[in-house]
């Protein structure tokens, strides 16, 4: 099965839309940001986090950014 496959039928059993192609990059972005600051396995958890909240991918992204540049201050 490919992926927007998976998604289109997910979204029609979950009863919401898949994410549109700009939505995607941006939660791939996002993913990658919290699996490279922390663990793998913080991608999909953070991802399920912007979902639950009901935050736009762009906003969750800034977050995880945020976050992210903190840690790295701290650490300075």
């Amino acid at each position: 099965m490919i992926p927007h496959e998976l998604l289109a039928d997910l979204g029609e059993r979950l009863g919401t839309a898949p994410p549109t192609d700009e939505e995607r990059e941006t939660l791939l972005a996002m993913a990658g940001v919290a699996a490279h600051a922390s663990e793998r396995w913080a991608a999909p958890l953070a991802c399920w986090m912007a979902g639950r909240a009901g935050v736009m991918p762009a906003e969750a992204a800034a977050v995880v950014r945020e976050i992210t540049e903190e840690g790295a201050r701290s650490e300075q």
